[in-house]
Parts: C-alpha cells; structure tokens; sequence
C-alpha cells in the first residue's frame, strides 16, 4: 500500500479514528486527573514529596505522540470492544506512564539534556541542585531523582492496570520484561563495542518497536476477549515497528534537533548500534571496519548512513505495505482496517 493512497481517504475523519480520539481524550483526562490527586496526596506530607509525581506529569503534560494508548485503544475497539469500557482508559493511560517512565531511565542512560524540547529530568534537578548550592554532587542528584521519577511512573502505571485479565496481565508483564531486558542489552552491547547486526536488530525492535505498537495492539484486543487477533496483530505490529524504528533512527541521526524535541546524533557519539547501523552494516562491509574500531569515525559513518537513506526510505514503505496486508487479511471492519492503514503511514513517516 502507497503512502499516497492511504492518504487519500483520509480526508474526512471516519467513525472509528473519532472513536479512538474520544478514548485517548478519556486518557488525557484520567492521566491529568490521576496525577494532580497524586501531587496533593505527597504534597500533604511534605513539599518535597511532590517532587518525582512533578517529575512524571510535567513529562506527561509535555505533549508527545499517545503512540502506545492510541495502539492499545484501535486494538481493543478493533476486536469490537465497547468504547466505554473503563478498563481500557485505565490500560491505555498505563501504557502511556510506562513509557513515561522509560523516557525518563533513557535521559540518564543517554545523557540526552532535552526532552520534548524542555530540560530533561535529570538535568533539570541537577541545575536546581547548583542553584540551591546544596550538598553532595550534582549530576547523582539530579540522576536519582530521574531513577525514582521513572521508578515511580511505572508504579503508578501498575496500579492502573490492576484489574486487567489474566490474558492481558501476561502481555504486560512480557512488554515491561522486554523493555527492561531490551534497555540494558543496548547498555551493554554500546559499552562492550560488539558488533552483531542481528542482536542490534533485535534490541531496537524488542526495547522500542515492540512495546510501541505490537504490545499495545495485543493488549487492547486482549482486554476486549479476542486472544484469536493476536497472529494478525503480531505480523502488522512486528512490520509496522521495525518502520517505527527505522523512522525513529533516521530522525536521530539526520532530523532537526528542534522538530525531535531532543538532540539528534547522541547515538553514533556513544556508539549506539541502532536498527539503522545495523542494517547499513548488514550491507557493507566498510560500515561493519568502521564501527568494530574502537574510536568512531563518526563523520564517515554518517556519510555512510546518508547514502543508505533512499534504501532505507524504500524498506520502510515496503514494511508498511506488509504491515497493512495483514490487516486486510484479518477479517476486521472495514472502517478499522483502513483506520490501521491510516496509522501505519502516520508512523512510518512522522518528523518527530
């Protein structure tokens, strides 16, 4: 499927992307209302016991995407659930704090400054820190207060999700397992400088691509009784994060840092085997000498990247174009396989 033709019946808003607007509205509601009830409580106790809730909803508040919840809320509604099921605000806005949380533990691990074009959490705390002339070192300061901020929102996260299904629970419990998992075997495979195209592969899509779009849509449809949708979601999820990877690799390295809300090129500074460089050292074989010596050479790497780009721009389209006939296969409402079309492209080619 064309970019261009999905784009073409976007033009009017359709029953099904109204309906799942309406969910993610119940999220923002029940997200903002959760939190500021949160505030006060810690507030009661002490000003300081404010400070990690602060943390988790001025991230939340920042804005972003809602990839995940709108996932979670098209595969619920998809598989026929009932739109005012209270559960799926619960679990949508539960997905949404996990990667909260995730984005917070990312900053410190990157040392990333920004996030959504604001300070990150930890170096906010540790520029407040210096500003107060307080005791002890600054940067732990400000990195414990990022580790108990993210620790916290996917406390907060478990507790939304307390009332899920056993079929739904497995599949959370397995997405934060992979996320975890996923998060330090990228720590470690950065640190120890290995060079493994196929399990860089698969930690960008296991720690990213997966828990964005595959798990959610899993959970959603799990929640509404339809374990059976699972193979469908599982072949448009694995396709449609890869592209999501691919896309989020190609912002980092070549996007604007002002679009992205973040720095971009912090991933080949730390030696960050992305989805990108491990495909572009798939392929050639000057990429894999490049990046198995142990100071880069970030500048012919990204020069190498760069002329990769329209190759990677064609697999993307091919991925989405998989990722659709899936669902074309899978025997849902018209009105939802094309509203699944139109989220793939937005997806896969996104600036931010």
């Amino acid at each position: 499927m064309k970019r261009g033709k999905v784009e073409m019946v976007s033009s009017t808003v359709s029953t099904a992307r109204q309906t799942r607007s309406e969910v993610i509205e119940r999220v923002e509601r029940r997200l903002s209302e959760f939190l500021a009830a949160e505030r006060e409580r810690w507030l009661g106790v002490n000003l300081r016991g404010a400070v990690p809730v602060e943390a988790v909803t001025d991230l939340v508040a920042a804005g972003g995407k809602r990839l995940r919840p709108a996932f979670c809320a098209a595969g619920f509604l998809a598989a026929g659930g009932d739109p005012a099921e209270p559960l799926l605000v619960d679990a949508a806005a539960g997905v949404e704090l996990i990667h909260t949380g995730a984005l917070i533990h990312d900053d410190v691990l990157d040392a990333s400054e920004l996030r959504r074009g604001t300070p990150a959490v930890h170096t906010l705390h540790a520029a407040g820190h210096v500003e107060h002339g307080w005791l002890g070192e600054p940067r732990r300061y400000g990195e414990g207060v990022a580790i108990i901020s993210g620790v916290l929102a996917n406390v907060y996260a478990d507790r939304l999700t307390r009332d899920l299904p056993p079929a739904a629970r497995d599949i959370w419990s397995e997405m934060l397992t992979e996320i975890q998992i996923g998060q330090y075997l990228d720590v470690a495979v950065a640190a120890e400088g290995v060079v493994d195209p196929d399990l860089s592969r698969w930690i960008a899509i296991c720690k990213s691509g997966r828990y964005s779009i595959h798990r959610p849509l899993l959970l959603g449809a799990a929640i509404a009784g339809r374990q059976d949708l699972a193979p469908v979601f599982e072949e448009f999820g694995e396709a449609l994060g890869e592209a999501f990877q691919l896309r989020d690799d190609l912002i980092g390295t070549f996007g604007d840092s002002t679009a992205a809300g973040k720095p971009v090129g912090l991933d080949l500074e730390q030696h960050k085997m992305t989805l990108l460089l491990a495909d572009a050292a798939e392929r050639d074989e000057s990429v894999r000498k490049l990046i198995s010596a142990r100071e880069w050479d970030t500048a012919e790497i990204l020069d190498r990247l760069g002329e990769g780009k329209e190759r990677i721009e064609q697999h993307i389209t091919l991925l989405v174009e998989r990722a659709c006939g899936a669902i074309d296969r899978a025997g849902l409402d018209e009105d939802w396989r094309r509203e699944l079309a139109e989220m793939a492209v937005e997806v896969a080619y996104r600036n931010r």
